[in-house]
């Protein structure tokens, strides 16, 4: 992605700004639209919930969720992108429809998870939209598996607990986040009553980032994206992470939150659709 366009990008998010302040809520996801597959695949121990969307032919995108949320909460970028793209969404071990074999949780297991998935779809190569916990799978993913990484739009991901705002555990605005996908777990969930214990094992997981030391190794192309008033994840880190990538760019999403795929899901999937171009 240019400079140029990183630009036109940042100046589209603050253009169609609302009046009111959008970062500061989180509307609901649309629903999904019909999926062309879906359904439970056995990978490495654990029932993965998957759905593929679109028929075009290329490299397909993948989109990683973040921590405690499930696939659907892409819908509206779905929607748009499966026009022109292969799409493919999947719940993380233990998340939405996903089952946990009582293995304790890692990036680098959520990841290999990930890996499984694409051999159990058949597919070579994924262009990886990662949204918080899915962009720190993205990293682990474009480190040790390059080849199946033919880009990586990497959002509000953190690799160090120094990423994270110290606020965030008082934050109003990520604790209805929780409370969101609470209710969404006990709808979706094969263990529908054990959300808070949930919470606990992933909580442990967000304690044991991965570390800066694999940035030097990633080749694939890298867009890291932060949003302008994101309550989880410190700007100065984002821009570190971009710095130690080689041949990275860095994006800044105006307006949004750490939430920015629900608050803005027209220009987020137009900032998607710009770097993967």
């Amino acid at each position: 992605m240019t400079k140029a366009l990183l630009l036109t990008t940042a100046i589209l998010f603050g253009s169609l700004a609302q009046a009111d302040d959008r970062w500061m809520s989180i509307p609901q996801a649309p629903d999904m639209p019909r999926a062309g597959t879906s359904g439970l695949a056995k990978v490495n121990g654990i029932s993965m919930y998957y759905a593929t969307y679109g028929t075009a032919t290329g490299t397909p995108i993948l989109m990683i969720h973040g921590g405690l949320a499930h696939a659907d909460i892409w819908a509206a970028e779905v929607t748009d992108l499966m026009k022109d793209h292969q799409v493919i969404v999947a719940d993380s071990r233990g998340h939405g429809r996903s089952s946990n074999d009582g293995s304790v949780y890692s990036y680098d297991l959520l990841a290999q998870d990930y890996l499984e998935l694409l051999d159990f779809l058949k597919v070579k190569s994924v262009h990886i939209v990662g949204w918080s916990d899915g962009a720190n799978i993205g990293y682990i993913l474009s480190s040790i598996a390059p080849q199946r990484v033919s880009s990586h739009f990497a959002h509000a991901g953190n690799l160090t607990l120094a990423g994270v705002n110290p606020t965030v555990d008082t934050n109003a605005l990520f604790g209805s986040y929780v409370g969101m996908m609470g209710t969404d777990y006990a709808a979706m969930s094969p263990t529908p009553d054990h959300y808070e214990a949930f919470i606990g094992e992933i909580s442990a997981m967000w304690g044991k980032p991965s570390g800066m030391d694999i940035l030097t190794t990633i080749t694939p192309p890298t867009l890291v994206v932060q949003s302008e008033y994101d309550e989880s994840i410190l700007a100065s880190h984002s821009q570190k992470i971009s710095e130690s990538i080689p041949g990275a760019n860095y994006l800044v999403l105006n307006d949004v939150s750490h939430f920015a795929a629900f608050q803005a899901p027209i220009e987020y999937t137009a900032a998607i659709r710009d770097f993967i171009n």
